[in-house]
């Protein structure tokens, strides 16, 4: 079953940090954060502006994204934990290094 978000919303999949600390100190599970950062596994067509057309979204499926603690409402598709969000929610997209050092 494939899912399509209507609007500006964006289907995320958080992206799980490491459980590990730098040092070797393995994190449990009870103390860890959920993690911020996502990757865009799907987008709506975007937000209709006052005229009645659609305005396409900034991000695009694979961008690698940061957003807020609480952002989000999380679902459960295919026995995945996903969460549906605004776009407006998302803090910013995350560039591969190769691009941020050639700008």
């Amino acid at each position: 079953m494939a899912f399509r978000p209507l609007g500006d919303r964006v289907l995320v999949r958080r992206v799980e940090e490491e459980e590990k600390t730098r040092g070797g100190i393995i994190i449990p599970d009870t103390a860890k954060e959920k993690p911020q950062e996502g990757e865009v596994i799907a987008v709506g067509p975007g937000a209709r502006d006052e005229a009645g057309k659609i305005q396409p979204l900034d991000v695009k499926v694979g961008d690698r994204i940061l957003f807020g603690k609480w952002s989000g409402t999380e679902v459960k598709l295919q026995g995945e934990d996903l969460l549906i969000m605004k776009e407006t929610d998302i803090l910013g997209v995350l560039e591969p290094e190769k691009a941020a050092k050639a700008a």
